[in-house]
């Protein structure tokens, strides 16, 4: 997506604030999430304490019970 931000700027010209449309900032806000979960994935996935399993591995074990 690109974004299309519009600066608001004070009496000097410099810029104070950014205005984007509600589906650029909804855009946004759901690549942070993704990076979020995905930092959070990576540091679990590192942690040798941790246990996981693959997704698919987990719905056969849980069909069976």
């Amino acid at each position: 997506m690109t974004l299309n931000p519009q600066f608001v700027l004070d009496k000097k010209g410099r810029k104070t604030a950014v205005q984007l449309s509600m589906k650029e900032y909804k855009y946004l806000l759901e690549e942070l999430e993704m990076k979020e979960d995905i930092a959070l994935y990576e540091k679990v996935k590192s942690d040798k304490n941790e246990s996981y399993m693959p997704l698919a591995e987990y719905l056969k074990k849980r069909k069976k019970k």
